[in-house]
């Protein structure tokens, strides 16, 4: 990757937003990020996955005060832009990361609570619309159904951990996990989704502490801004949901929190 923009860490967390040619979307949401105050408690890191639609002037971001901007220049889309930006963060010592795309779908109002839960000892925190206090808008149909009979009880029975909305990138980490070699996120193996649907599944086997929070996800009217489109993009998710539940991309070493330095 390159780092055409770095400014310094300032704060113990950060704010992980994944982008590629997200348009107005980008700039809408870092305005709603300012308007909620998230670079008073956290550090702004863009990572890039090679947008060309001139969306992420540096000019724009410093204003929007984004602390970084990274740019994936390897193969790979999701996955591989995380791990970029994971690397980044855990290089430069922060205690805990949240991510959150930046499609403009999600409230980044609720970022503050996914910190206290990091900072109350909790290592993995998902946002769900489908616990009481969130809420889905403009969901498509097919989609919920999928994510509440299928993506959802898949991990839930294969992780032991009652999960409600699997896939959905806000979350949170702390960086004793992301550091475990029993989870190993940073192997060539996550490429496009697959990092998502395992850390849901790998986490709770390893005993670390899961949570969800309510949160508000909100789909626009019209064409809906999703990485993730036709049958081949639909199966693919649901090949990576089997794979993740049988532990296909398990490293073979087997540690845990008790044995995990923070």
């Amino acid at each position: 990757m390159e780092v055409p923009l770095w400014f310094g860490k300032q704060h113990s967390y950060c704010v992980v937003i994944p982008v590629i040619n997200e348009g107005e979307r980008i700039k809408t949401f870092l305005k709603r990020m300012k308007a909620n105050q998230i670079t008073a408690i956290a550090d702004i890191i863009i990572v890039d996955g090679g947008s060309t639609d001139g969306s992420l002037k540096l000019d724009m971001l410093q204003q929007m005060g984004v602390k970084a901007l990274l740019v994936k220049t390897g193969p790979g889309k999701l996955s591989a832009q995380l791990r970029c930006a994971y690397a980044f963060a855990l290089d430069h010592g922060y205690n805990g990361i949240v991510t959150i795309d930046g499609n403009d779908k999600d409230d980044p109002g609720a970022i503050p609570q996914f910190i206290q839960a990091l900072e109350d000892g909790v290592d993995f925190v998902q946002a769900s619309r489908f616990l009481p206090g969130g809420m889905g808008v403009n969901t498509p149909k097919l989609r919920q159904f999928a994510i509440r009979y299928i993506h959802a009880p898949c991990l839930s029975l294969a992780s032991g951990f009652k999960w409600t909305d699997t896939t959905q990138g806000f979350r949170a980490y702390s960086r004793r996990m992301l550091l475990d070699p029993g989870i190993a996120p940073f192997r060539d193996i996550f490429v496009t989704y697959e990092l998502l649907a395992y850390l849901s599944y790998r986490a709770p086997k390893l005993g670390y502490v899961c949570k969800e929070l309510p949160t508000i996800r909100r789909y626009p009217p019209g064409p809906i801004p999703t990485k993730i489109t036709g049958i081949g993009g639909t199966l693919s998710v649901l090949k990576t949901l089997l794979l993740s539940s049988f532990g296909r991309f398990n490293p073979k070493t087997a540690t845990g929190p008790n044995r995990t330095s923070r």
